[in-house]
């Protein structure tokens, strides 16, 4: 059998609202649709800095003021977990998929991303990354996080994804208790490697990794039909 094919569309260093506005178009692509099309694979760097809350929430009106005043812009997201900054230097990586013709459940789509990060931390020369469960879900090496992994799910289709740090400016992190996680750290592939790792460095093998991981072809487009 032919393996489902996604669509990668592949938007560089935008705005994260952009992202989000081409986000709600796959959904309703994919909601509208017979439930064939696998869905589009959306990458892109943040054009600027931005903290997101979950639908758990992780920011006070009070923290979302401070937040703004340090310059950045602050979303509320339909996606799981905390709260979580997204910035220039780092990796955004949003499935909006139909999990039924990849035939996967949320768990696996789950743990399938996080594959993905881990082997892009092995193809890069750290081979100690690894993924934990909850309330830890997302890819770390040691007590650091280098990719965080947030997703939602309405009717077997799903958005959001990861956001792993390339070479991401993680003085960002200190103003908030990340992924509502006290204690532990973030880190990037720049700072493990100890030399600078660009975003468009990591997309090549991460895309190998993608398809590799969830058995896909990709097709490249360059925005939506």
């Amino acid at each position: 059998m032919p393996q489902p094919a996604v669509r990668l569309v592949r938007l560089r260093l935008v705005a994260y609202g952009e992202l989000l506005t081409l986000q709600e178009r796959w959904l309703q692509r994919l909601q509208d649709g017979p439930g064939t099309e696998a869905g589009a694979l959306l990458l892109c760097e943040p054009a600027g800095p931005v903290y997101t809350a979950g639908l758990r929430g992780g920011l006070t009106s009070e923290e979302t003021a401070r937040l703004r005043a340090l310059g950045a812009e602050v979303r509320a997201t339909g996606r799981g977990g905390l709260a979580t900054f997204h910035g220039p230097g780092q990796l955004l990586c949003h499935p909006v998929l139909d999990l039924r013709p990849l035939g996967l459940r949320l768990r696996t789509h789950v743990a399938a991303l996080e594959a993905c990060a881990v082997r892009l931390c092995e193809l890069q020369g750290l081979p100690g990354a690894r993924a934990l469960p909850p309330p830890y879900t997302g890819v770390w090496l040691g007590e650091r996080k280098i990719c965080a992994i947030g997703v939602r799910c309405g009717r077997h289709i799903t958005s959001h994804g990861l956001a792993l740090n390339c070479s991401t400016d993680l003085t960002w992190f200190e103003h908030i208790v990340p992924c509502g996680l006290v204690g532990t750290g973030v880190t990037s592939l720049s700072k493990e490697l100890q030399r600078h790792v660009t975003v468009d460095e990591v997309v090549p093998p991460f895309l190998e990794a993608f398809k590799e991981t969830y058995k896909c072809t990709l097709i490249t487009e360059n925005s939506l039909n």
